[in-house]
């Protein structure tokens, strides 16, 4: 039974512990980029890794994400003779909670773990020791492209994101008879500027979260590939349950008072 104690206070430890990093890692970032040498024309390449790279993860899984929704949803509504509301419910979903998430989630497991694995391969290798002795502020240089590109392009994929999982329901909704027209209606009826706002505000969140979580956790990497692979895993779940613990609290302060 004090096993479990230890584990479970050996997990809170290790928690706090990165959170700490991350939070002095972003605060450096902060006060040091103006004035240390950061390399513009990386940005380029991390905007490609980050977005022009996920856009078909993205695309399948928003897609049969609506769908999904579709299937759960569609017949409940004919059952109650609500048909007229379940674009507006499927477009309301993506927009608030599913797009956001999922967009994030993509990125943490696809680009978060590259970028962890590599920074932490940099670490091991001593390169980022080379970077110092050349008189360049590691962290600064190799970490400010991947988040600045982050905040970029997360949102970006967010927003296509929104588009593709409403259109997938929209096909499954119109396959099984439900007239176009009523489904774009609805979408009018329910869907407003906030709602995609508020998306697109928990989007530049987690894109922030799952660099600067990289980021840290792999300038912690050491141990040699052991180590490196460590990291990555580690990048990636704490990523994934910080976007989900944000997401809630993000909901609350967003959408929890609006009808």
């Amino acid at each position: 039974m004090f096993k479990w104690f230890e584990l479970i206070g050996k997990a809170i430890m290790s928690f706090l512990d990165l959170l700490g990093w991350i939070a002095s890692l972003a605060i450096h970032l902060l006060l040091h980029w103006p004035r240390a040498k950061w390399d513009v024309r990386s940005i380029v390449d991390q905007l490609e890794r980050v977005g022009v790279q996920s856009v078909f993860m993205v695309s399948v899984i928003s897609a049969f994400t609506g769908m999904v929704m579709a299937v759960q949803t569609l017949d409940q509504f004919l059952k109650f003779g609500a048909s007229r509301y379940i674009g507006g419910v499927i477009a309301l979903s993506m927009v608030r909670e599913m797009s956001p998430v999922l967009t994030g989630i993509v990125v943490a497991g696809r680009v978060g773990s590259s970028m962890a694995a590599e920074i932490g391969t940099m670490k091991v290798t001593e390169q980022l020791d080379a970077l110092r002795a050349f008189g360049l502020d590691e962290y600064v240089f190799v970490g400010l492209p991947r988040i600045l590109a982050s905040l970029v392009m997360v949102p970006i994929l967010t927003i296509y994101s929104m588009v593709v999982g409403t259109l997938g329901g929209y096909f499954y909704v119109v396959v099984r008879g439900v007239h176009s027209l009523i489904f774009k209606d609805s979408i009018r009826l329910l869907v407003d500027t906030y709602d995609i706002n508020g998306g697109l505000i928990k989007s530049v969140v987690f894109g922030f979260v799952v660099s600067i979580v990289a980021c840290a956790c792999g300038f912690r990497a050491q141990g040699g590939a052991k180590g490196v692979g460590e990291t990555t895993t580690l990048a990636v779940v704490w990523s994934n349950m910080l976007i989900l613990v944000l997401n809630y609290i993000l909901s609350t302060i967003l959408f929890g008072g609006k009808v």
